[in-house]
């Protein structure tokens, strides 16, 4: 059983379906309204214990009921939530998300608690860090926290898995150097590389670019295609399964949760592991909604 810990958000989604978007200035009735549970953070967690890990979160909250609803989520699921803090200043992050009768959506975000991970809160955590196989973090969380405890990793011989989501265009050199695989999608893999990704050939245009930046293995998934490798000595490419998608809310967080409960640490089994992830993924599509899409282990039958 693999010991991950993952740094990052923790939203409660508040999702509003209207036949249209609305006008400026225009008031229009909603067709229905749900409640719940995201974060890029808090969803790769969640797929990550799900799928079979010893799960430890680094994360920061409120202290409302949105909170609590979180925490009770994460309890259910049997996660280590011992370094889920509570922001004295800060409300629990929210996303609310305007979806129409064609299934386009408008997001808004309030980071809330999510910006009030700091450097301290890793210090906090440190002998949770030092005892995990690998942390994973994304960029839903201040930058200088994920350094800091990338930092602790890589001096502990924990392996670094980087989701550079949202994308950023100059991902800072500190952070590289302790990053040993990053796993973007296709447009992140763009935004930071600058090179477009249409085929294996620029997939591998990118991959190169990112080992010259320290990068020991690069990951790029590409939905419903499926996902692409590269190592120091091999790359491939790994297809999707072919499913109906509903929703496609955290299926990224999903795989990346999944791959980093079944991926050796010599990275060994990096296309089976994947294949596990992508079916996971494919099943979470299947369904509406953010993490009570996200399957677990015994659903996932290859």
């Amino acid at each position: 059983m693999k010991k991950v810990i993952v740094l990052g958000s923790t939203n409660v989604d508040t999702i509003l379906n209207v036949q249209r978007f609305p006008q400026p200035g225009e008031t229009l009735a909603m067709d229905g309204r749900a409640v719940a549970g995201g974060g890029k953070g808090a969803n790769q967690a969640i797929a990550a214990v799900r799928s079979g890990a010893q799960t430890a979160f680094i994360s920061k909250v409120g202290k409302e009921g949105a909170a609590d609803f979180m925490l009770d989520t994460f309890k259910k699921d049997g996660m280590n939530i011992d370094h889920v803090r509570c922001s004295e200043t800060a409300g629990t992050g929210q996303a609310y998300i305007m979806v129409d009768a064609s299934g386009q959506n408008s997001i808004l975000i309030y980071g809330g608690a999510n910006q009030d991970v700091t450097v301290d809160d890793i210090h906090e955590a440190e002998e949770a860090i030092k005892d995990a196989d690998r942390i994973v973090a994304q960029f839903e969380v201040p930058i200088p926290a994920i350094i800091e405890a990338f930092k602790i990793a890589r001096a502990n011989g924990v392996q670094t898995i980087l989701n550079p989501a949202p994308a950023i265009k100059n991902i800072p050199a500190e952070l590289l150097a302790v990053t040993d695989m990053i796993v973007p999608n296709e447009t992140e893999a763009e935004i930071i590389i600058g090179i477009k990704v249409t085929d294996e050939a620029s997939m591998k245009a990118n991959a190169e670019a990112m080992f010259k930046m320290g990068i020991k293995v690069v990951i790029i998934t590409v939905g419903a295609k499926g996902s692409f490798y590269a190592t120091p000595t091999t790359t491939g490419f790994v297809p999707a399964f072919k499913v109906q998608a509903v929703d496609t809310t955290a299926a990224g967080d999903t795989f990346i949760g999944a791959l980093s409960t079944k991926l050796e640490l010599d990275y060994s089994n990096i296309e089976a592991a994947m294949t596990y992830a992508n079916k996971a993924s494919s099943i979470a599509v299947q369904t509406k909604g953010a993490q009570n899409s996200i399957p677990y282990e015994k659903d996932i039958q290859l």
